[in-house]
C-alpha cells in the first residue's frame, strides 16, 4: 500500500496567530519542502471574514499560492460573511466545499487537518 500524498489542510479558526504559526506556515513548507505532493488549503468559517480585514495575511496566501497550493474557500461560509467576492479578487476559489471536503476525507492517498 502506497503512502498518503495529498494533504488538505482545513482552516476554520479566527485566530490570526494560529493562521501565520499553523495553516499558513505548514502548508507552505509542506508545498515548498516537498513533504507532500499535493497540497490545499479550504478556507471555511471565520477565517473566510479575518482574510478580508487583514492586508498581511492576503500577501501570505498569494506566497502559498505562487508555491503552487491549491487555495480554495467555503461558499456558504463566505456567503454568510459578505465575502465572496473579495475572497474572489484575492485569487481564491470560491466554491461549496462540502462535497469537496468529504471526498479528500474519503480519499485512501489524502490526510485532512483542521486548524
Amino acid at each position: 500500500m502506497s503512502q498518503p500524498n495529498k494533504l488538505v489542510v482545513v482552516w476554520t479558526n479566527g485566530d490570526r496567530e494560529v493562521a501565520i504559526r499553523m495553516a499558513f506556515m505548514y502548508t507552505l513548507n509542506s508545498k515548498l519542502k516537498e513533504w507532500w505532493d499535493e497540497v490545499s488549503l479550504i478556507v471555511w468559517g471565520p477565517s473566510a471574514k479575518l482574510l478580508t480585514e487583514d492586508t498581511s495575511l492576503q500577501e501570505y496566501i498569494g506566497k502559498i499560492k505562487d508555491a503552487g497550493v491549491d487555495v480554495l474557500a467555503c461558499k456558504a461560509c463566505a456567503d454568510s460573511y459578505g465575502v465572496s467576492e473579495m475572497l474572489e479578487k484575492i485569487g481564491i476559489d470560491v466554491k461549496y466545499t462540502g462535497q469537496v471536503l468529504t471526498d479528500f476525507l474519503k480519499d485512501e492517498n489524502a490526510r485532512v487537518i483542521t486548524v
